[in-house]
């Protein structure tokens, strides 16, 4: 029965468990009016979509995904993009929002709380194995090979890990691993953070995915419900009470992350600054660039809506519509402008005598004739007045818009309504 079970793919018996209610606040106005797993990334996804196609190519087939933080623009890209699981092939798709379903009064209290309030539902399937994943970081990672590393260790809880620079581990928390990589002490954001065994100048960070059989999950949850004093947390709390109490075992990124021919490096990205996010997007345009979004052996899901494809018009000196090193998506109208090295989401509208360089521009833009545009990062259904230059005198973009401390230029409606 045992080699029976060995030879089936443990990821048919799993539920993938999406914590989406976080705001991200160093996105500073992109995320005013939705949570940052509903922020825009690459031209057609938004960056939830990243977690769930990673849990979907797995083979996982049960999703549920928690919302809190202005969760409307998430929940409509959810419905519209991930209804196609269906109840009748034993699949399954949840979206749920703190509902008061514990409490009269209760928002969920933190990434456990949100999974302790949902106990139910989640026993209702029946599901062997929970994955916990975050929703917010852009990566390509089959959970399968977790999950089976945490069936043949016997943990009770198995941790997605990054190898990191030790230095740079001060930002995370950092896993202290024995030589066979279980967990000795799990430190929050530590100053000297400790290295691994066999990579010393190297740390492992977690990256905030987690791996538990579902009865030993639920036992833990309500066991934390009970402490008053806990802050209902997977990090601050269950992960470190199983540290000290049972059996915590790191799982290396590396050896589950999936990579096209066309990809040298296991490939993580944390978009949560305006440089970090701007950065991601623009190094798509790269030739060779380190995330392949055209991987068809690990596609990407998301909300495909039907639109016509992007148009190039006007071929004349100063006035000829071109995209080079460039990410153009459809319904878009390039007319007698030019772009370099830019990111353009659906439905823009980009006029004559305008140049776009190294820009970020998420849907349904209109950029006016005569603008110059450099090195920015353009909202959802922004109007670019005639004339407007950005990217080339970063103390008047500071008085305008939103800069970076690497100097990108944060734009929105309210700062162009602003400028009268």
């Amino acid at each position: 029965m045992e080699a029976d079970r060995r030879s089936q793919p443990l990821a048919r018996d799993a539920m993938a468990y999406v914590l989406a209610g976080g705001r991200g606040s160093r996105l500073k106005e992109l995320t005013d009016r939705r949570a940052k797993p509903a922020v825009y990334f690459g031209g057609k996804t938004r960056i939830i979509d990243f977690a769930l196609s990673n849990a979907l190519n797995s083979g996982i087939r049960r999703l549920a995904v928690a919302t809190q933080y202005k969760a409307h623009s998430l929940i409509r890209h959810l419905q519209r993009g991930w209804n196609f699981l269906r109840p009748e092939r034993n699949e399954s798709f949840d979206i749920l929002p703190a509902s008061q379903r514990v409490s009269e009064t209760q928002w969920y209290e933190g990434t456990a709380d949100a999974v302790y309030q949902n106990i139910d539902i989640i026993e209702s399937y029946g599901p062997e194995f929970m994955v916990i994943l975050a929703g917010d970081h852009i990566y390509k990672m089959d959970y399968e090979q977790m999950l089976r590393q945490h069936v043949d260790q016997g943990a009770d809880v198995t941790v997605g890990c990054l190898e990191v620079p030790r230095m740079e581990a001060t930002g995370f928390g950092v896993m202290h691993v024995d030589g066979k990589d279980q967990i000795i002490s799990f430190i929050e954001k530590p100053a000297d953070p400790p290295g691994i065994p066999d990579r010393p100048d190297f740390a492992l960070a977690s990256m905030g995915i987690y791996v538990f059989r579902t009865k030993f999950l639920m036992d833990q949850l309500r066991r934390d419900a009970a402490d008053s004093s806990s802050s209902r947390d997977f990090g601050k709390d269950i992960i470190p009470y199983i540290v000290e109490h049972g059996k915590a075992v790191a799982h290396r990124f590396a050896t589950s992350c999936v990579r096209s021919s066309m990809e040298n490096e296991a490939y993580w990205r944390d978009v949560g600054t305006i440089d970090a996010y701007w950065e991601a997007n623009i190094d798509l345009t790269d030739v060779t660039p380190e995330l392949d979004l055209y991987d068809k052996e690990w596609p990407i899901w998301t909300y495909a809506e039907l639109k016509p494809p992007a148009k190039f018009v006007h071929d004349e000196d100063g006035r000829r519509g071109m995209a080079v090193s460039s990410l153009i998506s459809g319904d878009c109208i390039v007319s007698g402008a030019s772009l370099r090295r830019s990111l353009v989401f659906t439905g823009a509208r980009i006029n004559s005598y305008s140049s776009l360089n190294e820009v970020v521009m998420l849907p349904d833009c209109t950029v006016g004739r005569g603008v110059r545009l450099s090195r920015c990062v353009i909202d959802h259904g922004v109007t670019i007045p005639e004339g407007l230059v950005v990217g080339e005198d970063v103390r008047l973009d500071a008085k305008r818009f939103r800069v970076s401390e690497k100097g990108i230029a944060l734009i929105t409606q309210p700062m162009i309504d602003r400028l009268g």
